[in-house]
């Protein structure tokens, strides 16, 4: 029988909706991969409020932005630009604890990974952290969009290939490769820059939700 992993971007959700979408997957634990998990725009999810109100709903929490985030303050790992670079985190010994961590989690709890973005194809939880997890034997992942509607990791795929143009297929690539491609496609997309790389100060917001 296969395991279930979910997703989940708090987004601009209410408190209230959050938690209904939680409940409605019936998860048990929240994995936080947000490398800060602070929100000014948000503060009910801010690491100790939300903390609070999970364990109000006897819903379990943890950190693991250290782990498994998607920024570092390792300065090797990032370009010229400023850019972080997603193959060298997932090099680390930490990302490789912190995916055991998962593994061990989902024995006793029904996880979802949370992070702040809505959509999972903008949000390294997906491009980064479940691409390491998803060739894993009998684990089934989801992603819990706005709606409710849990997502097959397989289905956010086939969107992630039509984003990087690549759904049509290509005669002298495997699908492997051409999934790999989409992948780094969207990685170097929505990967975190430093401050110093930032735009202008109207660009902030989104950034923010790049955790």
């Amino acid at each position: 029988m296969s395991q279930k992993l979910f997703t989940i971007g708090h987004s601009r959700h209410a408190l209230p909706h959050f938690l209904d979408l939680l409940k409605r997957h019936q998860i048990s634990a929240v994995c936080d991969v947000r490398s800060t998990p602070y929100s000014r725009m948000y503060p009910h999810f801010s690491r100790e409020p939300l903390l609070r109100e999970l364990k109000r709903h006897d819903i379990a929490y943890v950190f693991l932005g250290d782990e498994l985030g998607g920024r570092s303050s390792d300065a090797s790992y990032y370009d010229a630009e400023g850019r972080v670079q997603y193959d060298r985190i997932a090099d680390t010994d930490a990302f490789r604890r912190g995916l055991g961590r998962v593994r061990e989690g989902m024995k006793d709890y029904r996880i979802a990974l949370m992070c702040a973005e809505k959509d999972p194809l903008t949000c390294h939880r997906t491009i980064l952290v479940c691409r390491h997890l998803r060739n894993e034997r009998d684990l089934s992942i989801l992603h819990i969009l706005e709606n409710g509607h849990a997502e097959p990791h397989e289905e956010s795929e086939r969107r992630l290939l039509k984003l990087a143009g690549k759904e049509q297929g290509d005669l002298f690539k495997s699908f492997r490769e051409q999934l790999e491609e989409a992948y780094d496609y969207q990685g170097l997309r929505i990967a975190y820059r430093e401050q110093s790389s930032r735009g202008s100060s109207g660009a902030h917001e989104e950034l923010e939700y790049r955790a």
